[in-house]
């Protein structure tokens, strides 16, 4: 049996366990043709989808079986089809990538000079449907919902750019602002390589615009992507040429504290307490400016999220007493209220299961991952199950408690869907 016997008889399509595994469907398309070999961070997931162990898989791999047949199938599974909203929005991101890039390197001339007298409007419209699309995302139980939305955004946007529809800059603007939608909603969904193309193109389209905020922001956004894959190192990079921007942009704005934020989280990745805590403390200067910091779009760091954070930056670096007193303060705001936002509840309630595993205390385990659970399986976020599957991989500690052993099971079968 090849690995794409396999699949089928496990009753995935290519995009079902491109899904489940965060990758392209090209790429299982290709892992079945025998191009190229997954990398071994994807080997334990794609093993534990089609319900083999990693030598079975290895055997599995190694099989030359039909591949001229495979070949052929892969070729026509690859190839995008007309109602593939995923390759559409690609299409639409280089489109708008190569029209906007032409766009501003050309000079001003006095043709276009009358095209920003007549089309003044047109970046304002952009401003406001973005932050529509922006505060819709943020409401959303299902994230991927506001995916078609955002690619019919994206197509007028790049008709806009086609045809000098408005001032150049603030356009430039526009897009960087909605290449950052368009990743956050891939990034909750799992689809790590398209987001980390949708923040890389919001930061060189936020380069040309002049946009030092904008830009700042989609290389915080970026960062998020290395450590969600382990590579903290290469965050805090990020991070660092994201704070030297945020410092020639607009001071009244919070860019500077969310940048400092997502340093804290990169710092406690290291196991850093004294940098985490310096750059958490300098998260905490968000309080000192004034309510309109964060325009509750592409910057919507207000403080809101501090004492959470705080408390996740803790768990990371072992100090539980500090992580719980910290993180149980935070379910009492209103904004983590049952039934208001679930998916940073659903964060909380994960941080505090982990610590329960770390203490061997079962009922706060089962209590806390049970509701994160029911919260996940809600909103469909990928965001909640990547962390309620870190949580899962700490629960042999526990042994085989019944209770500890259902609560795993629950959290394969969100990993599955």
């Amino acid at each position: 049996m090849g690995l794409a016997e396999r699949r089928r008889a496990m009753g995935y399509s290519q995009e079902k366990l491109a899904h489940l595994l965060g990758v392209d469907r090209t790429t299982v398309g290709r892992w079945e043709c025998g191009r190229v070999s997954p990398q071994p961070p994807q080997r334990r997931g794609l093993a534990n989808a089609l319900d083999l162990g990693l030598d079975e898989l290895d055997c599995l791999l190694a099989t030359p079986a039909v591949r001229v047949q495979e070949t052929a199938r892969c070729q026509t599974e690859e190839s995008p089809t007309p109602g593939d909203s995923d390759e559409m929005m690609r299409r639409a991101f280089l489109r708008v990538l190569s029209v906007s890039g032409a766009l501003a390197v050309l000079p001003v001339d006095e043709a276009e000079a009358l095209r920003e007298e007549a089309g003044q409007d047109a970046p304002a419209d952009f401003d406001r449907m973005n932050g529509h699309l922006w505060q819709v995302y943020q409401l959303a139980r299902s994230k991927r919902a506001v995916h078609p939305v955002i690619r019919d955004q994206l197509t007028t946007l790049n008709e806009a750019l086609a045809n000098g529809r408005g001032p150049t800059r603030p356009l430039l603007s526009a897009a960087a602002d909605l290449f950052q939608l368009a990743g956050e909603v891939a990034f909750d969904g799992n689809r790590y390589a398209e987001a980390a193309s949708s923040y890389a193109l919001a930061a060189s389209v936020g380069r040309e615009a002049d946009a030092y905020d904008l830009w700042a922001c989609a290389l915080v956004r970026h960062a998020y992507v290395e450590m969600s894959e382990g590579r903290h190192r290469q965050a805090v990079q990020l991070l660092g040429a994201a704070a030297r921007l945020a410092r020639r942009g607009d001071s009244a704005l919070s860019t500077r504290q969310w940048v400092a934020s997502v340093q804290a989280e990169a710092y406690a990745g290291l196991g850093d307490l004294t940098a985490c805590e310096r750059a958490m403390d300098q998260a905490e200067t968000v309080r000192e400016l004034g309510g309109d910091s964060a325009n509750g779009g592409w910057l919507r760091f207000d403080g809101a999220r501090l004492e959470e954070e705080r408390g996740a930056r803790y768990v990371q670096l072992g100090r539980f007493d500090l992580a719980e007193e910290t993180l149980t303060r935070a379910l009492t705001q209103t904004a983590l209220a049952a039934g208001h936002s679930y998916r940073r509840r659903g964060a909380v309630l994960t941080d505090l299961a982990v610590i329960g595993v770390r203490r061997g205390e079962v009922e706060q385990v089962v209590a806390y991952g049970g509701e994160a659970v029911g919260l996940a399986r809600a909103t469909d976020s990928g965001y909640v199950v990547r962390r309620l599957q870190a949580l899962r991989g700490e629960l042999g500690s526990l042994g085989k408690d019944r209770q500890v052993v259902e609560l795993g099971a629950e959290i394969a079968v969100l990993g599955m869907s």
